[in-house]
């Protein structure tokens, strides 16, 4: 068997493994929370996903890789934004999530808040 990197199948889903914030690995070194992932019945790789706060660390990388600088930076509509697709991604389920990304935007808690609350009251009336 082909090592783990060499599968196509490791290169078709590796950019939504590094995108998840998660970690391949052969299926042989799987813990009993990894993913393992077959081809055509063959066990291929596992997936190690990362913890929620870990998660939210990679979200907030991600979202700044895609601005081109870090989030502090981005003017306001930017940052509603921002924090619209967080909501989207369940970015405040986790504990302490709104004090997290708070402070990666440069902004208070009782902003974030009121960038959900005008996010919620678009939503509501249209």
């Amino acid at each position: 068997m082909s090592a783990v990197g060499e599968h196509p199948f490791t290169a078709a889903v590796k950019p939504l493994v590094d995108a998840m914030g998660g970690e391949i690995v052969a299926p042989d070194q799987a813990s009993g929370d990894d993913v393992v992932l077959s081809w055509e019945g063959q066990e291929v790789l596992a997936v190690r996903l990362p913890h929620l706060s870990q998660t939210l660390d990679n979200l907030l990388l991600d979202l700044e890789r895609r601005h081109g600088k870090p989030l502090k930076d981005l003017d306001r509509k930017t940052k509603q934004s921002v924090v619209r697709i967080l909501e989207n991604r369940g970015a405040f389920t986790v504990r302490h999530g709104v004090e997290t990304v708070a402070t990666a935007l440069g902004v208070s808690r009782f902003t974030v808040y009121n960038y959900l609350n005008r996010e919620n009251a678009a939503k509501a009336g249209g």
